[in-house]
């Protein structure tokens, strides 16, 4: 399956024919939102290919994927969800894309530090807040820290389990006021003193209000991001652009554009001021 991405890559370098291209279709985890945005921009930039980004929950933008809708590339912040495509045929073989980290955002007045976190999660007047697992991949990993949890304190998977309440992402979420930002509105209307979440934002600007501390590595779990090209049976063009423009997104120049949101690149590791970008192995 490997050596089959790698040669549609290489198939990608092939000249376009198309005299006013389409519009690519890309379906990328809500996460992505501000990263992907920019390194659109500049595969527009470079080739005239407009790109249209639609994103989501990653769990259910692929069950849009398998109700028959149209898209040619998909990136989930999981990798299980495009390799269940992949799995179906209805797309080939994902690669990862980038890497994230786990942070839980807190009120200040809470404390929360990595050495106290799990202390703090088993309070019982500590309100806990995820997105929903399954529809976002966000909720699967907030679910597999409690799960590690339990090794460090029996009985603390359930509890926290049983505490955390699944406000976002899932087709059933709780709808918000018109205007709010789901970031801040459930710590500004009480509902939450922590919530989990990405280390990365959808901006280069962080919310100043809240503290946000990375999960300790007693507790956290790998995030990796799949990528996947969408077959087009009868439209073997169309999957070379999907190729190609997964292909531009491996590149180390966007594979740099992730940096400043705060995600982990493939094969790019950074200096000790994050902001010297150095290859692996160097």
């Amino acid at each position: 399956m490997k050596n089959a991405f790698i040669l549609a890559l290489a198939l990608a370098i092939a000249p376009l024919h198309a005299a006013t291209p389409a519009p690519l279709q890309v379906y990328a985890a809500g996460s992505l939102t501000g990263a992907l945005a920019e390194i659109a921009h500049a595969y527009t930039a470079q080739t005239g290919i407009p790109v249209h980004i639609t994103n989501g929950p990653a769990g259910l933008l692929r069950e849009r994927i398998e109700h028959g809708e149209d898209v040619d590339v998909y990136i989930s912040a999981n990798f299980a969800h495009p390799q269940a495509l992949a799995d179906e045929g209805r797309s080939y073989a994902p690669v990862v894309f980038t890497r994230n980290s786990l942070c839980v955002s807190a009120r200040p007045s809470l404390g929360l530090t990595g050495d106290n976190m799990l202390e703090k999660l088993l309070d019982p007047k500590v309100k806990i807040g995820t997105s929903t697992p399954h529809a976002d991949p966000g909720g699967d990993y907030a679910f597999a820290v409690f799960a590690r949890a339990e090794a460090l304190h029996p009985g603390a998977r359930k509890v926290l389990e049983a505490k955390a309440q699944q406000l976002v992402g899932g087709p059933n979420s709780p709808k918000l006021p018109a205007g709010a930002n789901a970031s801040t509105y459930y710590f500004d209307s009480g509902k939450v003193d922590v919530f989990f979440g990405y280390c990365s934002g959808h901006s280069t600007t962080r919310e100043p209000t809240l503290t946000r501390v990375h999960v300790p590595d007693t507790l956290s779990v790998p995030v990796d991001y799949g990528m996947t090209v969408i077959r087009h049976e009868k439209d073997r063009e169309r999957e070379l652009a999907g190729f190609r423009f997964a292909s531009f997104a491996m590149t180390p120049a966007s594979q740099k554009m992730l940096l400043p949101f705060g995600f982990l690149p493939i094969g790019l590791v950074t200096s000790a001021d994050d902001k010297a970008p150095v290859r692996r192995g160097q």
